[in-house]
Order: C-alpha cells, then sequence, then structure tokens
C-alpha cells in the first residue's frame, strides 16, 4: 500500500497559524524572565498538535493520531460510521465502543468509505 492510496483528515490549519501568532507573541513576555520561557510551550503545543492530529484511512486500517501516539484500528474491528449530532464522524466498533474520528465531519464519511477500495452502501435502502 502506498502513501497515495492513503486518505488524510486534518483538522483546519487556521490553528496551526494561530498557533504560530500566539508564539510569537508570547516572546517578549517569555524573554522578560528565565522562568517565564514556559510560557512559549503551550503555543508550541497545539501548533504541533494542529500539525500531527487527525486521521488517516487506507484500505486495511483507520489511524488514529494525537498529539503523541496513535491508535490503529483495522477496519475488521468497524461495525458502523455514522455522524452524531455535532456533525463529527464516529466509528463503532465490534465490541460496542464509540470513537470520535479526530478532524473527520460527518459530511466527510463518503470520502473515509472510499478509502477503503469498497462500495458505499445506504441503509435506508
Amino acid at each position: 500500500m502506498n502513501r497515495a492510496d492513503t486518505v488524510r483528515f486534518r483538522h483546519n490549519q487556521a490553528i496551526l497559524v494561530a498557533a504560530i501568532i500566539a508564539f510569537i507573541g508570547a516572546l517578549p513576555l517569555a524573554t522578560a524572565r528565565w522562568w517565564l520561557v514556559w510560557v512559549l510551550l503551550v503555543p508550541l503545543a497545539v501548533a504541533l498538535w494542529a500539525w500531527r492530529a487527525g486521521t488517516d484511512a487506507d484500505a486495511r486500517e483507520l489511524r488514529l493520531r494525537a498529539l503523541v501516539g496513535q491508535r490503529r484500528i483495522p477496519w475488521t474491528r468497524i461495525a458502523e460510521l455514522a455522524g452524531d449530532a455535532r456533525g463529527r464522524a464516529v466509528a463503532r466498533l465490534d465490541d460496542g465502543e464509540l470513537l470520535v474520528l479526530p478532524a473527520v465531519r460527518a459530511a466527510d464519511l463518503p470520502r473515509l468509505v472510499s478509502a477503503t477500495g469498497q462500495p458505499l452502501t445506504d441503509p435506508a435502502s
């Protein structure tokens, strides 16, 4: 499976831009006293999260990525994909566990399913 077959969902890049602006804005405060340098860690963590967090899907699995770590879920464990009341995409696993898919909206579900190579079926039909 090559990288071109992977569908990637990431958060809006405006979050990354806001984190960079916050970092620049925190520089005067952080350089005023040595013990205020930790203030720079907050915008750095937000920028790293915005760049890394999201959902990757290919024909074998879903990868839910966070700031630190990731969770791999094979498609065989996923019983259902649906949207919730807030417009987020949710996966129900075969053991009943519900997972909110980071950076995936309910409207993105057809694109997510297309990564599996399986046809999209409508449960209403």
